[in-house]
């Protein structure tokens, strides 16, 4: 390792001196090119991280030199993925400046992708208002590129995200045009009756029983399947017993559901505020009388 370490050193000092140095035609950034390259894969054998990332940085600006924008910006997506393994912040600042450059060059699939890659490292640090702006950037590039299935699944994040911060319109929305893009679509029917789950789950957490039931209704128009499916039953049961205002039917609607179909986190966890809410409502109830 200490060997590698050594070589790489010595490849940058190397490449550095060959830029002070005097060339022909731009041959010497080529050749500064060829050693800093060198370098950083020294540096990741060594798994000195950080040392492989700025050498990286410092590939690109030859690449610039030489007008070579794609090896450019293939070099920033690799000081990046160097960086992944210490600092997300360098990670990320290098994804965007390679974002920039392939969006200069017309590459807007590769731009699409790197946005998608920046989005999924703010979801591992947790910051979800920066993910959600990147997915949806994602997407918008997938979306002019003609990848759907793509385009979708970063919508479909994004629709995550957004009921997670409470901004049950947006993800509503981004559901039901999923459901209806899959409704013609014979590979991705079997998924519209989830999709329609996730927005009426969006629904409820807006505690308005005529909302809830006019999408209801609209969702039954959509896909004329859905009324006899156990999504469906689950959304009008819940609806009827937030009606109610009956806690103990909505638990047991719920439970009853989990037992064949298993809920994930999300939807759990949005169930979890629409039954917080009817008990709050059901002590208000009692308090008065």
């Amino acid at each position: 390792m200490g060997d590698q370490l050594g070589r790489g050193e010595e490849f940058v000092k190397k490449a550095e001196k060959k830029l002070k140095g005097w060339g022909l035609f731009g041959s010497k950034y080529e050749d500064a090119a060829d050693l800093f390259d060198k370098g950083a894969n020294c540096f990741k054998l060594a798994k000195s991280w950080d040392k492989a990332g700025s050498t990286y940085v410092k590939l690109v600006n030859c690449y610039l030199k030489s007008e070579s924008k794609h090896e450019a910006a293939q070099a920033y997506v690799s000081a990046a993925q160097c960086y992944k393994k210490t600092t997300t912040k360098e990670a990320i600042s290098c994804l965007q400046q390679a974002v920039n450059l392939f969006c200069d060059i017309g590459r807007l699939s590769m731009a699409a992708r790197y946005y998608k890659e920046i989005a999924e490292l703010y979801e591992s640090e947790q910051n979800i208002e920066q993910a959600m702006d990147y997915f949806e950037k994602a997407a918008d590039f997938f979306q002019n590129e003609d990848v759907s299935s793509s385009a979708n699944q970063c919508k479909l994040k994004v629709a995550q995200f957004a009921a997670q911060i409470e901004q049950y319109q947006k993800a509503i929305e981004i559901y039901e045009e999923i459901a209806r893009q899959s409704l013609t679509n014979n590979l991705l029917k079997y998924g519209v009756k989830g999709h329609l789950l996730n927005a009426g789950i969006c629904q409820l957490c807006k505690s308005d029983v005529v909302a809830i039931t006019n999408a209801l209704e609209r969702y039954q128009d959509l896909d004329p399947t859905f009324s006899g499916t156990r999504e469906y039953r689950l959304l009008a049961d819940i609806a009827s017993a937030i009606d109610e205002e009956d806690v103990t039917k909505f638990t047991e609607v719920v439970k009853e559901f989990d037992s064949m179909t298993p809920l994930d986190s999300w939807k759990t966890t949005l169930l979890l505020r629409v039954k917080d809410r009817l008990k709050a409502k059901e002590l208000e109830e009692d308090d008065l009388t």
